[in-house]
């Protein structure tokens, strides 16, 4: 597994009220939603990013209220006309 260690003002810590660990949990998960609503990441790999599973990375997107499900209405509608043809 590869570290990253980034510099931040202790002032960070205090104005989230959290610590350096908690803190960088919760900036794993923060990335792993973001790209994931970008679309840059599935549900599983953004999950590993997180280091959740599945399931706690979906209790998480309904925190940050993103979909889970990575689809426009446009797709949507492709997908249930090809259902009917």
């Amino acid at each position: 597994m590869t570290q990253i260690a980034l510099d931040l003002p202790d002032s960070v810590f205090s104005a989230l009220q959290t610590s350096p660990s908690e803190f960088a949990i919760e900036m794993r998960i923060a990335a792993a939603v973001k790209w994931y609503e970008l679309e840059l990441l599935s549900q599983g790999k953004a999950a590993e990013v997180a280091g959740l599973t599945r399931a706690e990375f979906i209790e998480e997107l309904s925190r940050y209220r993103v979909s889970p499900f990575q689809t426009d209405l446009e797709t949507l509608r492709e997908e249930l006309q090809d259902l009917t043809e």
